[in-house]
């Protein structure tokens, strides 16, 4: 059978998590009399259209790290004329026998079929009758994962010919905004310059168009030279660390991936195959990536290689510091190995288990470390236990709830299911590295995306009584440029707001962080956006919850287990369109050889997720404030503060507003007492040294973006609350809070609520409000956020700060603030009408100094943020002279975690 291509059209549309059901790969064969079928053959770059000798077209090819299979693909047959016939899934057995009859009959048909066992590759076989004329159109969605940071979409064109219409379309849009968006291409230098990317805040356009002359190989070529792969990469923006909550048609999204962390510290053996098999480009690729490996780990982090064949060895028996002297004799050892024998797996996993049980034992990991074994093999087990099954056991029996397996097997001969197996029962995962000559870099990208881990232990929680069906919402790590994915259905009620509460360790600090999302805000944005899907959510989510059963049926112990998970998989599968090992599509035409086109697509059906109108959610929807508060379906690391619990306090405090005003309150004289501090931008003021707790308090000025009355006015900008006991300190901005301590430093916006706790310090975060820091549970300060205008011409954001007379400062306190924890004596007479009616005189005695007072009022912005609540106090004028100790130029300090050494 000869095949005659007419054109190959891409076109991608693309949504963060999901590639819309537009994408498609559309081509077209006429079958001559004599020969009446298509054939197949397999490709390792995905499914592919062929002919005799089998000539391919290849498609998008759609990888996941587990199990892959088909997400929510559809295959339609459509005729000149206008006809179309719409594939649907169903069980594969039932697929294969119609389309034997189809076949027998004559028609023509198609069906798409997958194995999780078949190297991530999906099969399309196509029957063409006699004489007809039959075009083919593929269409199908793709769960994007987050990897090193980005979102990569890579489409394989290899036509095999010239093409008079070559069209490369990517459409993505993003609510939250597009951070970066790239392309490149392995298609020659020549088509690289021919990539035209589009870019604006929430979309962008890329479009690859090569004319048929430019994808000639040279100037008179028949030949193409498009064979190649084109790659799009992009990421979002991301607010916070709190991760974007999503909620589309009844279902919601929760996408987690913060950065700004310290990474955990790692402690990780590298358990390595030098059997026979392993000899010549493999054990040479492999002692490549693993000099660069080891020259990778950090001061922090320890370390330890076996390997093995029939024998097993260890370069150390105890795990050891990652210094430089240590990596570069680890890299000399693994120089030294010379492959040869056996494969005794099971040994080796043992010997690696006991390894991270002895270091944990002995004190010698961080509590708050990573403990990993990276198994790096070639083959199957031959010496010492060889039962899989039984080797799958022993180590799980050995493992603890904190060590990780990650399963790296080299080659197309190596039993990739038990690997994958094995790891996924102890927390990791499994890849495959192709035994080429980029192996080497193949071990390096897997070993960066688990060289950086943030989080330990997290736990995305929602509210018991408005969800359901939630996907895997605990994970043991998170690491950098990853993404975390939970997903779910809404259940009918009177929110218009759903919440969520995440839970995490980082390095020397545990997280409690909630973001929110508005149930119907998403779908009418998504509604005005052509290039948008709005089923996405509920095809995210049956995607999820399948390949978790499929993982679940992989490590079932019976065969009952393995046959009630394998009905839901179909039955899932079924209601929402997907190709699995279990499930095939299938597409018939007519029983005559007419001229028709044969489109993958789902019916126009609402339950199947595509493309139509979305079914509303039962019920009226009203809107209900959800507060923010430690809600009883979360459980608290540490008892809550009573700014967790959203009260303020009601003992006295002390504030600063404004430009900046000082507003302090004297207990015993009933008096509140205003001053203000016209010092200089960028100048550190300290407002708390306190030797004796250690914590010292300082606040740096921003100006004014323009004098007003020939004065720049300050505010502060930066406020530090710095514990030398504890070595920790957090530095709250106007952009952002930093929490540090030693070299971990972890950045948080003022995007998301949170509670943060860092050693002995906690850290309680409202959204887009205000921050309180806690020390010791003796000494808080709350900051509260002002947001101005962004294009205002004078004003820039600034922080105010408040003060319990509560807090349990020691005897040596002093600054601006911390002088007046001892209460000085005041008198106060002579009050008098001032020139000002509304504003009386007065003179005050204070510290032996007699001053000429002012009757005004400042503003109290903690319940009313917009309007303030006024105060009353006494305004001491020349910057607080005479009322604080010396001129306000001694608490000028050098650093925001300064203390003051003398007034």
């Amino acid at each position: 059978m000869t095949s005659q291509l007419r054109a190959i059209r891409w076109r991608a549309e693309s949504r963060r998590g999901l590639l819309t059901p537009q994408s498609r790969a559309l081509w077209s064969t006429q079958a001559p009399t004599p020969r009446a079928s298509a054939s197949t053959c397999r490709s390792p770059n995905g499914p592919s259209l062929t002919t005799s000798p089998c000539e391919s077209i290849n498609y998008h090819k759609y990888t996941h790290k587990h199990i892959s299979f088909l997400y929510d693909q559809w295959l339609l047959f459509r005729n000149v004329n206008g006809i179309t016939f719409v594939g649907s899934v169903k069980e594969k057995t039932v697929a294969r026998n119609l389309y034997a009859q189809a076949r027998a009959r004559g028609k023509a048909a198609g069906i798409v079929r997958t194995n999780s066992q078949a190297m991530e590759t999906f099969r399309t076989e196509v029957h063409v009758p006699p004489g007809s004329k039959v075009e083919f159109e593929l269409h199908y969605q793709e769960m994007m994962q987050r990897k090193l940071g980005v979102y990569q979409h890579t489409l394989h064109l290899q036509p095999g010919r010239l093409v008079p219409l070559l069209q490369v379309d990517v459409y993505i849009f993003e609510p939250k905004g597009i951070k970066f968006v790239t392309a490149s291409n392995t298609l020659g230098e020549h088509l690289s310059e021919l990539t035209k990317i589009t870019h604006t805040k929430e979309k962008a356009h890329i479009v690859f168009k090569p004319t048929l002359q430019q994808q000639r190989k040279c100037e008179n070529c028949t030949e193409s030279s498009v064979d190649g792969e084109f790659t799009v990469m992009y990421d979002v923006e991301r607010e916070s660390n709190a991760g974007e909550l999503q909620v589309s048609d009844g279902h919601f999204v929760q996408f987690f991936a913060p950065s700004d962390l310290s990474p955990l510290s790692k402690n990780i053996v590298f358990v390595i195959d030098v059997s026979g098999s392993m000899w010549g480009l493999k054990m040479k690729q492999t002692v490549e990536a693993m000099k660069a490996i080891l020259d990778d780990l950090s001061m922090d982090d320890y370390f330890s290689i076996i390997d093995f064949n029939h024998n097993v060895r260890c370069w150390n028996e105890d795990l050891v510091q990652a210094s430089s002297i240590q990596a570069n004799e680890a890299k000399k050892y693994i120089q030294s190995i010379k492959p040869n024998g056996g494969t005794n797996i099971n040994e080796a996993l043992l010997r690696a288990v006991q390894m991270l049980v002895r270091a944990s034992n002995q004190g010698l990991t961080d509590p708050r470390s990573v403990s990993m074994i990276i198994l790096v093999s070639d083959g199957d087990p031959t010496v010492g236990e060889i039962k899989l099954n039984t080797i799958q056991k022993n180590v799980k029996r050995v493992m603890t709830e904190e060590f990780s397996l990650y399963s790296l097997g080299i080659g197309f001969d190596v039993d990739f299911d038990f690997l994958e197996r094995i790891a996924m029962d102890n927390r990791g995962i499994a890849q495959r590295i192709n035994a080429n000559h980029d192996a080497a870099d193949q071990l390096k990208t897997f070993y960066s995306q688990v060289s950086s881990p943030l989080l330990r232990t997290i736990s995305i929680n929602f509210p018991e009584n408005a969800v359901n069906n939630v996907t895997q919402n605990r994970f043991d790590k998170f690491f950098h440029g990853s993404e975390l994915i939970v997903a779910g259905k809404l259940q009918p009620s009177d929110f218009t707001t759903l919440q969520s509460i995440t839970t995490a360790s980082a390095a020397n600090m545990d997280l409690n962080i909630q973001t929110e999302a508005d149930i119907h805000g998403l779908d009418s944005v998504l509604s005005t956006h052509q290039h948008s899907f709005t089923g996405f959510a509920r095809q995210m989510w049956a995607y999820i919850t399948v390949n978790q059963l499929l993982a679940e049926r992989s490590l079932a112990s019976t065969a009952n287990k393995k046959r009630r998970i394998t009905q839901r998989i179909m039955a899932l599968a079924v209601e929402h369109q997907f190709v699995t090992p279990f499930t095939a599509m299938l597409v018939e035409g007519h029983d005559q050889g007419r001229a028709e086109r044969l489109i993958a697509d789902s019916p126009r059906d609402s339950r199947h997720g595509c493309c139509s109108a979305t079914v509303p959610l039962s019920g009226p929807q009203t809107v209900k404030q959800l507060l923010y508060s430690k809600p009883p379906w979360i459980q608290p690391t540490n008892a809550p503060t009573q700014e967790a619990s959203g009260k303020l306090e009601s003992t006295a405090i002390t504030i600063v507003e404004n430009d900046p005003h000082f507003i302090i309150h004297l207990p015993k004289s009933n008096m509140d007492i205003c001053f203000n501090i016209d010092s200089k931008p960028g100048h550190i003021l300290n407002l708390i040294s306190d030797p004796g707790t250690g914590v010292t308090i300082n606040g740096q000025l921003v100006g004014s973006k323009k004098m007003k009355n020939n004065k720049i006015d300050t505010y502060f900008g930066t406020i530090s609350i710095y514990s030398k006991t504890h070595g920790v300190q957090a530095v709250v901005g106007t952009n952002r809070i930093d929490l540090m301590e030693g070299r971990n430093n972890h950045s948080f916006s003022w995007g998301a609520t949170a509670e943060l706790v860092l050693n002995r310090m906690r850290v309680t975060i409202v959204k887009e409000a205000h921050v309180t820091v806690t020390v010791d549970g003796k000494i808080s300060v709350m900051v509260l956020l002002h947001r101005v205008w962004k294009k205002h011409p004078i004003q820039v954001d600034f922080l105010g700060i408040y003060m319990s007379n509560a807090n349990k400062y020691s005897t040596q306190v002093h600054g601006l603030i911390g002088q007046f924890a001892k209460e000085p004596e005041v008198k106060l007479y002579g009050v008098h009408e001032g020139a000002d009616p509304k504003k009386k005189e007065a003179t005050m005695e204070v510290k032996g100094n007699k001053l000429a007072v002012t009757r005004g009022w400042q503003k109290d912005y903690r319940r009313d943020k917009k309007r303030g609540s006024d105060v009353y106090c006494w305004f001491i004028h020349n910057s607080g002279k005479g009322f604080i100790d010396g001129s306000y130029t001694s608490y000028i300090l050098p650093q925001l975690d300064s203390f003051l050494t003398s007034i």
